[in-house]
Formats: C-alpha cells, sequence, structure tokens
C-alpha cells in the first residue's frame, strides 16, 4: 500500500443487488437443514455481481476492497446472520436440533466460572426490554440466513468449495478492474465465536473451541495462499462481556477471552502477518449498547492477536471517544488499525469533513502511514442499500480530504 494516502475499506458486508437477493431466497436448503444448494446459474449469478461490486467499491473510493460477503448464504435484504451462520454450511459435525438460542434458559455465571447466557438474557437487553421487544423501536435488524445448530460429533472443515468459489470471484473481480491482485479481503469466522453454538460432544467448552480453531484454519489458509488478505471477523471478544449475567470481574472476563485469543493464534500459526486482519466490535444491532465493556480493558488483547492490522469500530457514538485509547497502546511499528470511520448505526451519512476528522485524530498518535479507514462494521443488511452507496462515497471523499492534509 502506498504511504502517499489514506487506504480506505469496510468491515465485510455489502448490501446484496436485487437479483441475488432473489436467487439466494430460491434456493434450497439440503436435507441437513443448513446447506444451500448450489446451480450453474446461481455460481454464474454470483461471479458477475461479485466483479460489478469490486467495481463499484473502486470508483467510490475503496482502495482495499472484498468480495462483500457475497458468497456466504443471504435469505432476505434484512439479514444480518450471514457473518455467523454461513460458516455452519462449511462444517460438518453439525446438527440442526430444533432449539432456539434466543429461548434457551438463562445461564448464570460466579467469580472464576464464567459463562455465556442465553440471548435475550443479555444485560443491555433487560435494561431495556421494552425497546428490544418493540418492533418499531428500530433495534431489529432482520433474521438470520439459517437454523442455529449444536455441535454433536467431531467438527471438521466441508467448505473447499465454497470459499474455492469466493477467491476466485474476488480474484475476478481485481482482475476486471486492473487491481492489485493482493489489495482484496475475505472474511472468516473466528473459533471463539463459531464455539457459541450449543456444544453436545466436546467434553469441555474449551475443547469446543480448539476444535474450531484447527476447522477454521484450513479456510484461513486458503485465503492466504491465494494472495488475499483474511479478515478474521471476532465480535465475541467485546460482544461476550454484555451476554455475562452477573457482570463478571474485567480480570475474569480477560482470562475467559484469553482462551480465545490462544486459539485463534493457534489457527493463525505460520501465517504471514501482514496477509491477516482482525475485525473487534460490540455486536451490530441497534441497541443502546449501554452493557458494552470498554476498549481500554480489551485492546491490549486485541493486540495479542497475530493479525498485521487490527478493525474496530470507532464512529459508533458508544465508542467514538475511545479513539484516545491509542496513546497508552504501544502498537508494533509494521502493524495498522483500521478503524470503523463511519457508523453502521445511523441512518445519517457522515459529512466528508468529519470522516476527515476523525481519520486524522487516529493518525495524529499511530502516524497517517498506519491508518486504514473503514466502517465500524459491515453495512449489509445494517442500513438501506442507498445510504450504505452515500456512507462509502462519503468515506471515501473524507480520506482524499484527510491525504490531502495529511501529505500535501
Amino acid at each position: 500500500m502506498t504511504n502517499q494516502r489514506i487506504e480506505t475499506s469496510h468491515a465485510g458486508s455489502l448490501p446484496r443487488t436485487p437479483e441475488l437477493i432473489a436467487a439466494n431466497d430460491a434456493r434450497r436448503l439440503a436435507d441437513d437443514g443448513l446447506t444451500l444448494e448450489r446451480t450453474p446459474e446461481f455460481d454464474e449469478l454470483l461471479t458477475a455481481a461479485v466483479v460489478d461490486l469490486v467495481r463499484r467499491q473502486q470508483d467510490l473510493g475503496i482502495t482495499v476492497v472484498g468480495d462483500g460477503e457475497y458468497g456466504k448464504a443471504m435469505t432476505s435484504a434484512v439479514d444480518y446472520g450471514a457473518w455467523w451462520s454461513y460458516s455452519f454450511q462449511r462444517v460438518s459435525g453439525l446438527t440442526v436440533t430444533g432449539a432456539d438460542i434466543f429461548s434457551q434458559e438463562p445461564v448464570r455465571s460466579s467469580p472464576g466460572n464464567v459463562r455465556l447466557t442465553s440471548f435475550p438474557d443479555r444485560r443491555d437487553w433487560t435494561i431495556f426490554a421494552d425497546a428490544y421487544q418493540d418492533p418499531t423501536s428500530g433495534i431489529s435488524t432482520g433474521k438470520t440466513a439459517t437454523a442455529f445448530p449444536s455441535t454433536t460429533g467431531p467438527l471438521a472443515y466441508v467448505g473447499q468449495a465454497a470459499i474455492a468459489s469466493d477467491i476466485a470471484n474476488l480474484k475476478a473481480g481485481l482482475a476486471a478492474t486492473g487491481a492489485d491482485p493482493s489489495s482484496g479481503f475475505i472474511t472468516s469466522l473466528s473459533p471463539g465465536s463459531g464455539a457459541r453454538i450449543a456444544n453436545d460432544f466436546y467434553a469441555t467448552e474449551e475443547e469446543h473451541i480448539w476444535a474450531w480453531a484447527e476447522v477454521l484454519r484450513e479456510e484461513y489458509t486458503a485465503i492466504v495462499e491465494a494472495g488475499l488478505t483474511v479478515q478474521i471477523d471476532d465480535p465475541s471478544i467485546a460482544e461476550n462481556w454484555d451476554q455475562i449475567v452477573p457482570e463478571p470481574s474485567v480480570e475474569d472476563y480477560r482470562a475467559f477471552t484469553r482462551i480465545r485469543v490462544e486459539a485463534l493464534n493457534h489457527a493463525l500459526r505460520g501465517l504471514p502477518e501482514d496477509q491477516i486482519r482482525f475485525h473487534l466490535c460490540w455486536g451490530s444491532w441497534h441497541g443502546p449498547h449501554t452493557t458494552d465493556i470498554e476498549f481500554r480493558h480489551i485492546a491490549d488483547l486485541m493486540l495479542e492477536i497475530t493479525a498485521g492490522a487490527y478493525s474496530f469500530e470507532a464512529a459508533n457514538v458508544r465508542h467514538e471517544h475511545e479513539w484516545k485509547v491509542w496513546r497508552d497502546l504501544d502498537l508494533p511499528a509494521h502493524k495498522k488499525i483500521i478503524p470503523g470511520i463511519v457508523s453502521h448505526a445511523t441512518n445519517v451519512v457522515e459529512h466528508p469533513e468529519l470522516v476527515a476528522d476523525r481519520i486524522e485524530a487516529f493518525a495524529s498518535v499511530v502516524g497517517p502511514e498506519r491508518v486504514v479507514a473503514s466502517t465500524d462494521c459491515g453495512l449489509g443488511g445494517r442500513i438501506h442499500p442507498q445510504i450504505a452507496v452515500a456512507k462509502l462515497a462519503a468515506l471515501g471523499e473524507g480520506a482524499r480530504i484527510a491525504s490531502s492534509r495529511l501529505f500535501g
């Protein structure tokens, strides 16, 4: 990447085209209840959509482009589960049991024994119960792409054809636009996030997490060996805090989280850091987020992950002030940060001057050559496609403004 401009990117998911949504809706689930059928017609449509998407990102000023997660199952325009549930279609050893993660019995933690509770038992959801249960509140961002399974047997990766398709489609888009073949990224789930489903096979939670690490390593390796960058999606590092009742001590939570960091590093062992970026967020739903853990409590843990760049929410109004955390963090000289500069949580489109100001705040503490301006989280399924385009355009224009000020 050149050091004469602020590079721009996004967190992964981008709005699907109407044609792609319709084609996804028409696909049928296989007998396992997880896998969607593939046809030559669908694959042809998918390739064309990704090639067009790469060109549209570049036209908007995005310099580090992705495939928009188009190859990950999405069954409606407002679906938000693809970032996570797509992995269920690429891993064996899972069974759809009929259990609903939103109706499981609450789980209570105790000092030294941190455990995740069920989704509706989360502390933010409890504090704002009326708002979360009101369908007109604007909190809900849609339905999930597939049913949630449980781990009922030994996990194994079976997504070779799917990841090969993702890679081929993104590389086709990069080639069609004459872009640097190494300037693309593909998202992949973290072991800690994968292991949040029910475990009915492995003896312990930690064993379950490490099994996910071994499985997902195959996907990470495929992306890197193709010359692309893998983005590890891991909201669980921050988001799990809200899913522990009662609120744990920071020390207990850090110990709970470190297991997940170690498992991820095991999965990434030997892979080149400059082709790995890590994404952290506090959950993309549009809730109050008053029980989010403060970034200062986990930022150093994030930096223990063997990645070359770190993506995190910073435009979200609950966390925008936390750019100052970087004044006290020791970011290794060869690494970069990818702060969210525009938000997925509001329909208001950020002014390019505000975008530039936010970029310059980070540049002032780590240096402009180490800042890649991005979105807080994926835009697909969170905001209207027309607004998503406007936000990416504002990001591109703001980065140009900041570049002129920072580099002359």
